[in-house]
């Protein structure tokens, strides 16, 4: 989501003659768009922040800029910092020209209003994907949910579904410039709702717009995903079989003490669901080591949900209490860091052996994927992605970035697949 607002920032401003640039040295402005999911992304921040204003002290003039969530949850102590120029909320990028042409030393510019209308839905934005291969787009903003543990509502506001007369243009254009891939982005995709079209509808549109080009989305609400939906994907062969679908805990306690709304039960059989219509589809999920009063018991349940689903991949993480949101206001983060770490630990390490076993069950097979590029460990290997998700790594020279390519599985790490070409 954050490369995806990135993309409209630079539309906004290069249509006011800012240009872009890669070293640093050179820029006039520097401006990062942040997150506040988790309190690491904002530690991460404040490092970089220091680095930018070396640059600021260095070269009068320069101005440093702070986008996004962590703008609008810190807005007063980043003012207060002196190393901020421009503090904008997500909703305030169109202000960003006359933010910085009225910006100067001591007299820092602010805005964090929040909209329940801004989609940004007619910006056409600039690619950072040089390689034309996947573009992101986004569907709404802010979110309706209020998670007891999670900060998006305060920081994204409330949730609202962009025109999707804009959202099917936008995909016609990336397949207009040779993009194969689109990812429909939204906090919670399957709440999408514009007029009388549902996500179900719209992802049908996207994929009937666009028959050559692979459709991708993130993320799904276990609570809100539809039957309609599955059988959309299942009924298109350019929508790809993946699902990304947050659990963030096996224990039915702590789903209703995080705000949830629905049931270890639930979610087993919306992911019975989804494999009835499509076998191959691979599940992923997010997962919280540790969250208020966790016990061992509740960490039980949620290693066996694993064991149970069996997810392609996961993002696992301790808690990390926000400011603000109704679990730091209501509920002790009573549990210990080094249990936190070694719940984490162990629910990485099952996930590491099951995604080694859905690698390993794939060796044999044949799949389509997309070139993405150059293998990062070695330039004479192409990778890319099969319809699930999965990177694939094969030697190839005669291919290139956005080529559509048959390999066949050979062998397999818990990351990877290697392949050879078919």
């Amino acid at each position: 989501m954050n490369v995806a607002d990135t993309e409209v920032v630079f539309s906004i401003l290069g249509k006011h003659g800012y240009e872009r640039t890669d070293e640093m040295s050179q820029a006039d402005v520097i401006l990062v768009n942040t997150c506040s999911v988790r309190d690491n992304a904002e530690q991460r921040i404040y490092g970089r922040l220091e680095q930018f204003n070396t640059h600021r002290k260095a070269r009068p003039g320069v101005l440093v800029g702070v986008l996004g969530c962590m703008a609008e949850r810190l807005k007063e102590s980043l003012l207060e910092s002196g190393k901020v120029d421009i503090v904008a909320g997500p909703d305030a990028y169109r202000s960003l020209p006359l933010m910085l042409q009225n910006a100067a030393p001591g007299m820092p510019q602010i805005n964090v209003l929040l909209s329940r209308e801004e989609t940004y839905a007619e910006i056409v934005p600039v690619r950072l994907d040089t390689n034309g291969v996947s573009a992101f787009i986004s569907i709404m903003r802010g979110c309706n949910n209020v998670c007891s543990y999670c900060v998006v509502p305060y920081t994204r506001g409330a949730e609202r579904s962009r025109d999707f007369h804009t959202i099917v243009r936008e995909a016609c254009d990336c397949a207009q410039k040779g993009y194969k891939e689109v990812t429909l982005l939204g906090q919670n995709v399957d709440s999408y709702s514009f007029q009388d079209c549902n996500f179900a509808r719209l992802l049908a549109m996207v994929a009937e717009a666009c028959p050559g080009v692979r459709v991708r989305f993130s993320t799904s609400n276990p609570q809100d995903i539809s039957d309609e939906v599955l059988q959309v994907m299942a009924s298109h062969a350019n929508i790809c079989h993946q699902i990304h679908l947050p659990v963030q805990s096996g224990s039915d306690r702590m789903l209703e003490k995080m705000r949830r709304r629905y049931t270890r039960e639930w979610y087993l059989q919306r992911v019975d669901a989804i494999r009835r219509y499509m076998p191959d589809c691979a599940i992923s999920t997010d997962v919280i080591a540790g969250f208020c009063s966790e016990t061992e018991e509740d960490h039980a349940l949620t290693l066996s949900l694993f064991e149970q689903v069996r997810f392609d991949s996961s993002f696992m993480f301790q808690y990390s209490e926000r400011p603000g949101t109704l679990a730091a206001r209501k509920y002790p983060d009573d549990v210990s860091p080094a249990v936190k770490t070694r719940r984490l630990e162990e629910i990485i390490a099952l996930q590491n052996k099951l995604s080694l076993e859905s690698n390993r069950a794939d060796m044999g097979k044949t799949f389509e994927v997309l070139v993405e590029g150059p293998s990062k460990r070695n330039p004479s290997d192409l990778c890319g992605r099969t319809g699930t998700g999965k990177m694939c790594v094969w030697p190839d020279t005669g291919h290139k970035a956005g080529d559509f390519v048959q390999v066949e599985v050979v062998d397999c790490t818990q990351a990877t697949l290697l392949c050879k070409l078919v």
